[in-house]
């Protein structure tokens, strides 16, 4: 018996990955977080299949109806939104489950920053603009962040910053971010990424906080500030320049 771990995608039931749909298909029990996992994805479930919402449940009460399920021999799919390496709580599961002998594995899904990337058509990363994507989070209503992961040391580095659940902490973000990136920094804010009712924020640094509290989105939603929102002038990537050797030993990556 094996708990699966499964990046159930950002919203839209049609980015769930082939091997997640098989393995939720053929599992006798299916956990998941009613409030951020779509009802799509749980049609896929076998029609005897024990369908479990996590949504008033702690993590004892999580771990107990894993090893439950162990213990009667079930395979178990276990549905997580977006993708299970990032904000996913999947670690401290696991870490019980280990203790407790139970065998897991994670299948990878699309992640929330990436379907928010889609939302604004938008490359994170050009050439000569931005290079590096930081991913992080506030410590508002959450565990701290560690000593130097303060959002005002990463915005420091003028990298593109992707916030996750930080959009409720809009007005400290603005204030910590404004005296590194400047008030005419672009900034996006894509609430419910790849839902029917996805909502998409463009504006600069400076208008971010009052036009986030204008629309009214309170949650779901990821935060994007960097010059590559907005910049047109950047450098062809060497991927597909005339001059890159293309023989078999070639470095595929793109710079």
């Amino acid at each position: 018996m094996t708990v699966y771990f499964i990046g159930a995608g950002p919203g839209a039931a049609d980015l769930l990955t082939l091997r997640a749909a098989r393995i939720i298909a053929a599992a006798p029990v299916v956990v998941y977080a009613g409030s951020l996992v779509p009802p799509e994805l749980l049609a896929g479930a076998g029609k005897d299949a024990r369908l479990i919402d996590t949504q008033a449940l702690d993590l004892d009460s999580i771990t107990a109806e894993l090893v439950s399920a162990h213990r009667a021999g079930h395979d178990v799919a276990r549905l997580h939104s977006g993708d299970p390496s990032i904000f996913s709580a999947v670690a401290e599961q696991a870490r019980r489950l280990d203790a407790a002998g139970v065998p897991w594995q994670i299948v990878p899904g699309v992640p929330a920053f990436a379907a928010a990337a889609a939302a604004l058509r938008q490359e994170l990363t050009l050439p000569g603009v931005g290079q590096t994507v930081v991913l992080t989070r506030t410590a508002a209503r959450a565990t701290p962040m560690p000593a130097g992961e303060e959002l005002s040391a990463l915005a420091a580095t003028g990298a593109t910053l992707v916030l996750h659940l930080a959009v409720q902490n809009i007005d400290q973000v603005a204030a910590e971010l404004l005296p590194h990136y400047g008030p005419d920094c672009p900034a996006a804010v894509v609430a419910r990424a790849s839902w029917p009712d996805e909502q998409i924020l463009r504006c600069r640094l400076g208008e971010l906080a009052g036009q986030v509290r204008g629309t009214g989105i309170r949650r779901t939603a990821i935060i994007v500030v960097g010059r590559v929102l907005a910049e047109p002038c950047f450098y062809d990537s060497h991927l597909y320049s005339p001059g890159r050797d293309r023989g078999p030993s070639a470095d595929r990556s793109t710079s």
